[in-house]
């Protein structure tokens, strides 16, 4: 009997993908049970054209067996089979495309598409198996045939008998080793996991010799194993039956039978597309955050089906960053089943998937914020901050799509409002939209820095996570409207009376502040009279692009590279303090210098930033109480 040899470049990949192209070898089963649910498939398109022949789904299926004791896995199909021909052509070129050959030839063209490319998928056999056996009979032959390979050193091809149409695909599974366990691809509880996990969602049954508990006979309380034939997989697909066979309890049991989450999802979408890429999507928006949400062992992605079929567990390509709360599956028709099922990162049609599920996802969270306000600040409160990441990162280059989705807390409302909402209250004169930055509401409220801004009747958005700041820096403008800190040294309040006495203060007091700034030292770039305060002595306000919320967030990275803001120390030239500070200017330098150091260490206690001596500073608390 004489071996025939595979070609040079098929040899070549054969061993290729043996040792690498799969990082879990259980899939060769996926890829086995793939190809006999095309084989049933061909006789299904036969049929639409083939009056002679009847197509009764009942009588076709898929069988798993196992027989431990010979190490023997064996996938079984009713499908088409194959002739001496096809099985050379198919099986002897690896990557041969038989099921595309046979799509291409019949112009199919409706919705029950071929699932996989009979060729490089067959060859995953070879990663669990020492041999591999093809027995096969072909729709409208008398001959069976018999192909057999020990891997890359080529195949055989022989006469064979078997009864019925169809295909029987034997393994020889391959004995363990230290680091591999191959006994488990012969366990019953392993194969039907595996089955679950990828095919379970094939459209023709796939059925398994299972052992069950049953009463003994003429015995009540005794019970035996028996061998029983079970359908392991669901054979219907959620995302494919109509939206309107399906309820809210429907999706939510979906969910939580997926592992998707423990919590009740706050909103589902049902997508089904039939345009130049067809897919079918059931996407979650989780009401809670995952426990390890912001740690490295956290994954996003959807799982990935083709045509029922599971590819991925987690398809990261199909999610931006931003959106990497989102739970669910994505099932297409046009994705290949070749090698690139764990490569997909460079598929063009995956592309066009992602950017049209991107696009659902954000008009479904604006529908949200619409419509369910309540139901959006609760998924706000779990994922804005994520919302506000996408805003931040490369470059500010998704601002325009996420800004609507933001929500901040107010000043006037007292609860979270949009930056729409927010300008659309503006009064006409205000030329800015005013925030201010801190640890809590609470502490915002009172914060000396408000209160121009407040005085004047304009709303202020109260910034208390780290990214905000960062986030509105990239944002920069909204509506044509920029964004300004109440700490910013110009608020672009139109002057008043009180400006011009400030101003008047400046230059009267001139020396006095330089003084004050040389006292400081380095640790200001400036002391100047405040236009913003109206009762409390003094604040700090910060020039350029880097702030004192942000210097507190960078100064808190691992990687602290000891930015800082530069800070301007304001005093109120209204308040009684300063006039204090005029006398001990005129009269005690020494007074001068400890005033000037108890209002700054005041400033940056405002601000929740630390004091560089606190015994220093409780000892000049002590020098003004004697």
């Amino acid at each position: 009997m004489e071996k025939k040899q595979f070609q040079a470049e098929s040899k070549r990949l054969l061993e290729m993908m043996i040792n690498s192209i799969y990082s879990q070898r259980e899939v060769f089963l996926r890829e086995l049970i793939s190809n006999a649910s095309d084989a049933i498939d061909k006789i299904y398109y036969k049929a639409l054209t083939d009056d002679t022949l009847t197509f009764d789904r009942d009588s076709y299926y898929i069988k798993v067996t196992a027989d431990k004791e010979n190490r023997m896995l064996k996938v079984i199909d009713t499908g088409i089979g194959m002739t001496k021909e096809e099985l050379e052509n198919n099986l002897g070129v690896i990557a041969k495309s038989g099921s595309l050959a046979f799509k291409n030839e019949n112009e199919i063209k409706d919705g029950h598409d071929i699932i996989g490319q009979f060729g490089v998928g067959f060859y995953a056999a070879f990663m669990v198996a020492d041999v591999v056996t093809v027995i096969s009979k072909a729709l409208g032959s008398d001959e069976a045939y018999k192909w057999e390979s020990e891997g890359a050193d080529g195949y055989t091809i022989v006469p064979y008998e078997k009864d019925d149409v169809g295909t029987e695909i034997i393994l020889q599974i391959k004995e363990n080793t230290e680091d591999e366990n191959y006994d488990e691809f012969l366990e019953e509880d392993r194969l039907k996991e595996i089955i679950k996990k990828y095919s379970d969602f094939i459209r023709y049954p796939i059925k398994m010799d299972v052992t069950v508990q049953k009463p003994k006979k003429d015995s009540e309380n005794e019970y035996e194993d028996q061998i029983e034939e079970q359908i392991i997989n669901s054979m219907v697909p959620i995302w494919k039956k109509n939206k309107s066979e399906l309820t809210d309890e429907d999706y939510e049991n979906f969910y939580t039978e997926k592992h998707y989450g423990f919590d009740k999802p706050l909103k589902h979408l049902h997508i089904s597309v039939d345009g130049t890429i067809r897919y079918q999507a059931i996407l979650y928006i989780p009401e809670t955050i995952p426990f390890d949400y912001y740690s490295a062992e956290y994954e996003k992605g959807l799982e990935l089906y083709s045509n029922s079929v599971l590819i991925m567990s987690k398809c990261p390509e199909l999610l931006p960053d931003y959106y990497s709360f989102v739970k669910g599956m994505v099932d297409s028709e046009d994705l290949s089943l070749n090698i690139s099922r764990e490569m997909l990162q460079h598929d063009r049609q995956l592309k066009i998937i992602a950017k049209n599920i991107n696009k659902k996802i954000n008009n479904e969270l604006k529908n949200m914020l619409k419509n369910e306000r309540e139901k959006y600040e609760k998924f706000y409160e779990s994922f804005g901050r994520q919302l506000k990441y996408g805003v931040y990162s490369d470059f500010g280059r998704n601002k325009e799509e996420l800004q609507d989705l933001l929500l901040f807390y107010s000043s006037k409302e007292k609860k979270m409002v949009s930056l729409d909402e927010y300008v659309s209250r503006m009064p006409e004169e205000q030329k800015y939209i005013y925030y201010a930055s801190g640890e809590s509401y609470e502490r915002l409220d009172k914060l000396p820095q408000t209160e121009l801004v407040s005085e004047k009747g304009y709303e202020i958005l109260y910034f208390t996570e780290d990214i905000d700041e960062f986030a509105i820096k990239m944002l920069m403008t909204y509506k044509e409207k920029e964004f300004r800190s109440v700490s910013s040294g110009d608020l672009g309040i139109e002057p008043d009376e009180n400006d011009s006495q400030t101003d008047s203060e400046d230059k009267e007091n001139k020396e006095l502040f330089d003084a004050m700034k040389e006292i400081l030292s380095d640790k200001v770039t400036d002391v100047r009279a405040s236009k913003r305060l109206k009762s409390h002595p003094v604040c700090l306000t910060s020039e350029g692009e880097v702030t004192i919320e942000m210097e507190k967030v960078l100064q808190a990275m691992p990687d602290n590279q000891n930015i800082k803001a530069n800070k301007v120390l304001e005093i109120n030239p209204n308040h009684e303090v300063f006039e204090s500070l005029k006398s001990a200017f005129e009269q005690d330098k020494e007074k001068l210098t400890l005033y000037t150091n108890l209002l700054f260490n005041q400033a940056l206690l405002i601000e929740g930033l630390p004091i560089h001596d606190p015994v220093e500073f409780t000892n000049d608390i002590c020098k003004v109480m004697v």
